[in-house]
């Protein structure tokens, strides 16, 4: 990952359903979200099924951007479970004040949004 730091405010931990990657986001069915879903928050590290994994919930965490992501921008999930700009699904988080993507595979910190 990188340097960036998070401000975890509540993380559960859950029995993982399906292979979950660090940094990408965790649906609520305990999988790694479907593209413009809905999430649960951000896996803390990698999980395959039946692995206890911890999910940030509420707070802000490092997450893995799916493209370049502008400052201040409203994010969804991609097919991959990363972060991208906002277009027609369910709106996920914000970027964090300072955070920016220049590409896919970049490192966010996104202030996230219950949904």
């Amino acid at each position: 990952m990188s340097n960036k730091t998070s401000i975890s405010i509540l993380a559960l931990t859950l029995v993982a359903s399906g292979a979950i990657t660090n940094g990408r986001f965790v649906g609520p069915a305990g999988a790694q979200a479907a593209a413009a879903g809905n999430a649960l928050g951000v896996a803390k590290t990698d999980a395959a099924i039946g692995d206890l994994v911890a999910v940030t919930v509420m707070g802000t965490e490092i997450t893995e951007a799916g493209a370049a992501i502008a400052a201040n921008a409203l994010v969804e999930i991609d097919a991959a479970g990363r972060a991208v700009t906002k277009a027609a699904g369910v709106t996920v988080g914000r970027l964090a004040p300072g955070s920016a993507a220049g590409a896919a595979g970049d490192y966010v910190e996104v202030i996230l949004f219950p949904n």
